[in-house]
C-alpha cells in the first residue's frame, strides 16, 4: 500500500511528485532542495547554510512520517561543486550519530533544480 507523506514544513513540490512516498514501513523522499518553507525563497547565503535548510526540511518530511534521522538507511547527495564536499559533510553529519550513520553516496552534477549547489534524498525504514 501506497501512502502520500506531504507536510507544510517542507517546501511544497514543484513538479509533479510528492514530498515522499510510505510504502509499507519505508520512506522513499524527493529530493530537497534549500527552498524556506515559510517564504518559498531559496537559502543559498554559502554552502553550510544552503545544506542546513536541506536537512531541515528532510527533517520535517520524516517527521511527517513519524520518522527520525535515526530511521534513515540511504542518503543520496547531488552536489554542482565537489570542492564543497567537506562543508556539505558537516553539515549532513551533524545530523546523524556516526555509529548509527546511514549508506550514501554522493554525485557531482552538472545542473540542479533553481541552479542550487545541493540536492538530498533519503530513503527511511521504520
Amino acid at each position: 500500500m501506497k501512502k502520500i507523506i506531504n507536510t507544510p514544513h517542507a517546501p511544497a513540490p514543484i513538479g509533479p511528485y510528492n514530498q515522499a512516498v510510505l510504502s509499507g514501513n519505508t520512506l522513499y523522499t524527493s529530493g530537497q532542495i534549500a527552498i524556506d518553507p515559510e517564504t518559498g525563497m531559496l537559502v543559498l547565503e554559502d554552502i553550510k547554510s544552503e545544506t542546513t535548510q536541506v536537512m531541515n526540511n528532510l527533517k520535517a518530511v520524516l517527521k511527517a512520517a513519524n520518522m527520525t534521522f535515526n530511521d534513515v538507511i540511504k542518503s543520496s547527495i547531488f552536489i554542482s561543486n565537489m570542492d564543497d564536499f567537506a562543508l556539505i559533510n558537516d553539515v549532513y553529519g551533524s545530523y546523524f550519530d556516526d555509529a548509527n550513520a546511514p549508506a550514501r553516496e554522493t554525485v557531482q552534477v552538472a545542473r540542479l533544480p533553481k541552479n542550487v549547489n545541493v540536492e538530498i534524498s533519503m530513503i527511511a525504514v521504520k
